[in-house]
Order: structure tokens, then C-alpha cells, then sequence
């Protein structure tokens, strides 16, 4: 069987589109006692952006701190604010700000329609009941989080996302505007997270047309907006992180993204950078994909965290593996089916231990 997979079905692209954002959600407003949640990265809760958010009547804004990966416990935190705010379900749950932020509001909106902790549904296909409407309005360009089908989570055992058809935003915004002023290396950090997600679709066992199409043209945008820069940038690093996010859809990610899953947990450390710091000691795997990222680091003077490993624990590491072998799709999809056969704990640890 074919995978027959939902993708978002309303989209927004433009400079100065966000501006279209109380239109959009206009006609979801069923009564003056209705209400939508805003979950908007607290970054901006000083900032200009504050007044441009469409507030109306009863509406929620809770400002998310994203400063640490998302994880259960404040998923659960930020479902009960709004059931606590209102017995009746919101209109819409929209999220504005970057990867993190945007699976927030995807968690946030499947929690509030389905019993229990978010922790609970950490997996593939866990979801039973349709979220309610989510929207969302990245102000950083990378994740792809934008239109996948997963939320990742860190959960108290794992690290892992609400894979789900319901996951799918019903509606993107994305005006490049929104990432005017991202500092430099966090914008490198989430465009690479971009690059990387194509890499490891194009080279994958997963692959087929549909992949490598969007797949390559994210690919090639990457390098246009890291290695010439111009006018359009952030156009096309918007873009890229839509195609690269689509690219996965039908595909997935590979040894990077497994390994980097296990410095956040463990560690903390943020996905873009995580990603960063193990792909930089991929070259075995993929070697054109890691001389293009160094090209890429070069330009624009770039210098990742190094010798992260050097103050873990036995325990530590051992848990940065267990996290990585959960995550059986990817390596299957870098690997190949005899995976296990191929990437041992033993294999994983010394890999983790060049970083």
C-alpha cells in the first residue's frame, strides 16, 4: 500500500502576508463568546510584533518560552491554561515563532481533544482524536516544522514526536518578513536543519520522485541563500524550509537527526545546533552533504561547539543511545533494513564520542 498522506491544505506566501492573518481567522469566529489561543514565542513579547497580533473579544495569548527543547510536561502545562480559561474548546490554536513554538501549538491543539498526558501519544499513529483548528506563522526558517506531521516532544523517557495526520496545521502563513532580524548563527543553525533533512531524504533508502523533487530544489535553495546570500534570502530560505519539510513526508531523516535526538535529550542542546555538531562528523555517510555543510560553515564564519562529550557520564551516554536506537525509521532509511546489523550501540558510542 501507498502511503496516502495529508498535507497542509491552506497556504499563505508573500512579504507582508501575516497582515492577512485576521481575515483568515475571521471566518472561523462562530460567536462573541468564541475564542482562539495564541502561543507566540515570549521573544517577541517586548517587540513591535505584540501589536500586530489579531486579538479579538474572549482570545488567549500565552507567551511560550522555547529557550529548552518542548517538552511533555509544558505541553501538559499550556493544555491546562486553556481548559482552565474555558470549558468549551477554542476556535483555533495558532502558533507564531520558530520549530519550537509551532510544535507547541501542534501539541497543544491534539491535547486538548484527546485524554491523558501528551507523553502518552509519543510515537507514530498514537492520536485517536482530531486536533482542534491550528494555524501557524513561522518567524524562522528551517524546521520544516511548518508542514510536517509530527510535533517532537522530549517526554521523561524519550525524545520523540505526535506523529499523526492530525498533527497537520490546517493553515500556514509564511511572509518572510516575520524572520527580519533572526541573529546570524540561529539562522544558519535552522537553515541547516533544512539542508540537513534534504541530505539524508536524497540519500536515503525511502527515496522515491516525489522526495527527491522537493528534496533537491530545497537542497539547491540552501545553497543560494548560504553560499551567495541577495536580495531574496529569506524568500527562498522560507521555501526552502517548506520543500525540505515536504521532502520528508514521503521519505525521512537519517543518522543525523537519530543521533542528534540524543544530544537533546541528554544534553539540552538545541536541534538545529545538535544537528549541526553530529553532521559535521557524517562525512562516512554522507561525504558530498558534509563538504558542502563546511563550505557553507566557512561562508558565513561559522564555528560549532566542539568537545561537548567530554564532561558525560557512562550513564548519560548510554541513555543518548537507547534514545537514537528509538528511533527505528530513520535508521532504517540511512541504512537500509539490516540496520542493526550495521550501526551496534558499540558503533553509535563512538560516534557520539568524536563529537
Amino acid at each position: 500500500m501507498f502511503r496516502n498522506f495529508k498535507i497542509v491544505p491552506n497556504i499563505v506566501f508573500g512579504r507582508g502576508c501575516f497582515g492577512q492573518l485576521d481575515d483568515i481567522l475571521s471566518v472561523r469566529r462562530s460567536s462573541r463568546n468564541s475564542y482562539m489561543v495564541f502561543l507566540v514565542d515570549d521573544v517577541f513579547e517586548d517587540k513591535s510584533l505584540r501589536e500586530r497580533i489579531p486579538l479579538k473579544g474572549r482570545d488567549l495569548l500565552l507567551w511560550v518560552n522555547v529557550d529548552d527543547e518542548p517538552k511533555t510536561k509544558y505541553v501538559d502545562e499550556l493544555t491546562a491554561k486553556v481548559k482552565q480559561y474555558d470549558k468549551n474548546l477554542p476556535e483555533g490554536v495558532i502558533g507564531i515563532g520558530g520549530g519550537s513554538t509551532m510544535d507547541l501549538a501542534k501539541a497543544v491543539s491534539l491535547m486538548l481533544t484527546n485524554p491523558g498526558s501528551s507523553a502518552e501519544y509519543q510515537g507514530w499513529d498514537l492520536i485517536r482524536n482530531p486536533a482542534v483548528y491550528h494555524a501557524a506563522v513561522p518567524t524562522l526558517s528551517g524546521t520544516g516544522a511548518e508542514v510536517s506531521r509530527t510535533t517532537v516532544l522530549t517526554g521523561p523517557e524519550k525524545k520523540l514526536g505526535l506523529n499523526s495526520d492530525y498533527t497537520v496545521f490546517d493553515q500556514i502563513v509564511l511572509d518572510p518578513e516575520m524572520t527580519d532580524g533572526v541573529p546570524a548563527d540561529q539562522r544558519f543553525y535552522t537553515g541547516m536543519d533544512c539542508f540537513i533533512h534534504c541530505i539524508e531524504s536524497l540519500t536515503g533508502t525511502y527515496l522515491n520522485a516525489f522526495s527527491r523533487a522537493y528534496g533537491e530544489k530545497a537542497n539547491d535553495l540552501c545553497l543560494e541563500v548560504f553560499m551567495e546570500e541577495g536580495p531574496e534570502s529569506a524568500d527562498k530560505l522560507m521555501m526552502a524550509s517548506y520543500f525540505g519539510g515536504m521532502s520528508i513526508a514521503y521519505s525521512q531523516v537519517g543518522v543525523c537527526h537519530a543521533l542528534s535526538y540524543g544530544l537533546s535529550f541528554v544534553l539540552g542542546i538545541h536541534h538545529g545546533i545538535g544537528n549541526s555538531i553530529a553532521f559535521d562528523y557524517l562525512e562516512e555517510f554522507y561525504p558530498q552533504g558534509v563538504t558542502r555543510f563546511r563550505q557553507m560553515m566557512d561562508k558565513q564564519n561559522i564555528e560549532l561547539p566542539r568537545k561537548i562529550m567530554k564532561d558525560v557520564r557512562d550513564d548519560q551516554l548510554e541513555k543518548m543511545i537507547d534514545v537514537s536506537l528509538i528511533l527505528e525509521p530513520l535508521w532504517e532509511n540511512a541504512l537500509g533494513k539490516a540496520w542493526k546489523q550495521k550501526m551496534t550501540r558499540q558503533r553509535i558510542k563512538e560516534l557520539y564520542l568524536r563529537m
